[in-house]
């Protein structure tokens, strides 16, 4: 007997937690601003592939995911953007990108 695991949810929903899982252990474990926008990706990644799975095995309307996955990939270009941006302007005033030395104020 041969297990097809395209035709199952679980295998789509154990993909999506370990990247969710492995995008907060980023966001927790990385120093710089970069690694942590990195795992932010991942974050995302996990979310549109919940939405895409949830959209193929429960949802009647397939377009429905797809647009909610479009809308994920737009928040996630923005979202470098805008980060990316900071990232430039935090590294003109400190000369690092380390969160820890952003992070110790000046008097």
């Amino acid at each position: 007997m041969t297990v097809h695991l395209h035709a199952q949810a679980a295998a789509y929903l154990t993909v999506a937690a370990f990247l969710l899982a492995a995008g907060i252990y980023g966001l927790i474990r990385r120093r710089t601003f970069i690694g942590m926008l990195i795992s932010g990706e991942i974050i995302f990644s996990a979310a549109a592939l919940n939405v895409m799975t949830l959209n193929r095995f429960v949802a009647r309307d397939p377009a429905v995911g797809q647009i909610f996955v479009l809308f994920i990939m737009g928040l996630a270009a923005a979202e470098v953007a805008i980060a990316l941006s900071i990232i430039i302007a935090v590294y003109r005033n400190y000369r690092s990108i380390h969160s820890k030395e952003v992070s110790e104020l000046e008097g």
